[in-house]
């Protein structure tokens, strides 16, 4: 997968990320470090998401899709949605813009599922198509938690998370932000996407490949992120 946070175009506020100071934090630390700052923000958080495949091994759902275990994985998404309307009770919004390509990758077709309960929750989430954000390519994954505050999520790779780079210049932050809004009030409600795209599908192909790496994250233990 592309290496996130490479230049994007030159009329993109997401161009600065990059060169941006930034404290940089392996895996175990950004994710310290980020509950720290969703424990406390008062704002309502941001997410972009733009790779069309991650590893999610934290995740049960997520292992038994790579198990080849359709109906099971789809149960456990279920599983999912008490625990995550009694989160979202206790927290700011978090509002979310996904980026989809079709056809749909196995990755996000399992984790359109996991969109939906989560935007039944209460985080909502808004699926952007890939030719609106070309000419902003590649962009990075971020996380907003506010006009001076936001993560970019680093990523191996396979998609796993390898830590993150924590950014605080406004003048760099404030423009992402505003641009993250843009795309989400251009979105379509991820409720409707997952209907009409991805409820329909037959159980995502996932090939010996894709399983070949997941070993390496056998470490990581049973956690949900936000």
């Amino acid at each position: 997968m592309t290496e996130h946070g490479a230049p994007a175009g030159i009329d993109s506020p997401f161009a600065a990320v990059r060169h941006a100071g930034a404290l940089v934090l392996d895996a175990a630390g950004y994710q310290d470090a980020f509950d720290r700052d969703h424990a406390v923000s008062t704002e309502p958080m941001w997410k972009l998401e733009r790779a069309q495949d991650f590893y999610e091994p934290d995740v049960a759902s997520w292992r038994a899709m790579m198990d080849g275990d359709w109906a099971g994985s789809l149960a456990l998404v279920a599983r999912m949605a008490e625990p995550l309307e009694h989160y979202f009770r206790s927290r700011v919004p978090v509002r979310r813009v996904r980026v989809a390509e079709l056809p749909v990758s196995p990755y996000l077709q399992w984790e359109m599922h996991v969109l939906a309960v989560r935007a039944r929750a209460g985080s909502p989430c808004r699926v952007v198509p890939a030719a609106r954000v070309a000419r902003l390519d590649p962009l990075p994954e971020l996380v907003v938690f506010g006009p001076s505050l936001m993560y970019e999520v680093l990523y191996d790779r396979h998609g796993g998370c390898r830590g993150g780079r924590r950014i605080t210049d406004a003048s760099v932050v404030g423009p992402c932000l505003a641009a993250v809004r843009e795309l989400y009030a251009a979105g379509e409600d991820v409720l409707a996407f997952h209907a009409r795209e991805v409820e329909p599908l037959p159980p995502p192909v996932v090939t010996e490949a894709m399983r070949a790496a997941v070993p390496a994250y056998g470490h990581r233990t049973e956690e949900f992120r936000v």
